[in-house]
């Protein structure tokens, strides 16, 4: 699926996940290109969890599920961003949750391109009964365009600690270390802007509390947009009612920079 403006294209990958798969403005290429492991490449939505659940395990109301430990021994960010999306209208694309999540549903997304921004919506539908849920996404910045290294203006009031097994303990720092970091903040001052000083920044706003930023590789940085913590599910989830999805927004604005903060 394609969507253009004068100063943006969008494709959006519906084999791949339902992704984004570029996401060019101003001539400039923003996202890490394709990649074998799907984890690692474009901007994809995380449905119906967003970051890790503990040992790849959660029960919630007696019924426990159990998904593919990655290497840190945690399943990864949701059900869909492996599987086949459908166009559904002009701008929206559909995807069921799959045969792994307990519990018949289905998520949308809808996007809308124009004037300097897009805007990125996610609803998770429970069909026939309650379910946990959370979403977020997950965007690959590229580290340098025209040769020039990103940064990150994040003014959070607070970061959520990490365990031995490096998921939120219940704890939070206040103020946050400084990074490099894998890491889940709460409390902005402001929503959080990817800069490359002199040739470009993106305002990454959302409606959701907590954002996750992880700057650890040469490559890349991403900035997601969460509506809870990481492994949420094996705590106080918030619950999708038949007719009463949860829905989530992050809109994407961009400018010309002219330089650091």
């Amino acid at each position: 699926m394609h969507l253009s403006s004068p100063d943006a294209e969008v494709v959006v990958d519906l084999e791949g996940g339902g992704r984004l798969r570029s996401l060019r403005v101003h001539g400039h290429e923003l996202l890490v290109g394709r990649l074998d492991h799907p984890m690692m490449w474009g901007s994809f939505p995380m449905i119906p969890w967003a970051g890790r659940i503990r040992d790849a395990r959660f029960s919630w109301r007696g019924t426990t599920a159990v998904y593919p430990a990655h290497a840190d021994g945690h399943a990864l960010h949701g059900t869909t961003y492996t599987r086949p999306w459908t166009q559904v209208a002009d701008a929206a694309i559909r995807c069921d949750l799959g045969p792994t999540w307990p519990w018949p549903g289905h998520a949308l997304q809808r996007f809308e391109l124009d004037g300097g921004a897009l805007r990125q919506v996610i609803e998770v539908h429970a069909e026939t009964e309650p379910m946990p849920a959370s979403v977020g996404w997950h965007p690959w910045f590229r580290r340098h365009l025209d040769g020039v290294a990103v940064e990150v203006d994040l003014a959070a009031g607070a970061m959520a600690e990490r365990d031995e097994a490096g998921l939120p303990s219940g704890r939070w720092l206040r103020p946050p270390p400084p990074g490099p970091w894998d890491d889940c903040f709460a409390e902005l001052e402001r929503p959080p802007v990817v800069r490359w000083p002199g040739v470009l920044e993106v305002e990454i706003d959302s409606d959701c509390l907590h954002y996750v930023v992880f700057d650890e590789l040469d490559h890349t940085v991403c900035v997601e947009p969460q509506t809870d913590l990481p492994d949420v599910l094996n705590h106080q989830p918030a619950v999708v009612e038949p007719g009463a999805p949860l829905v989530a927004t992050t809109t994407w604005r961009w400018r010309v920079s002219s330089g650091a903060a």
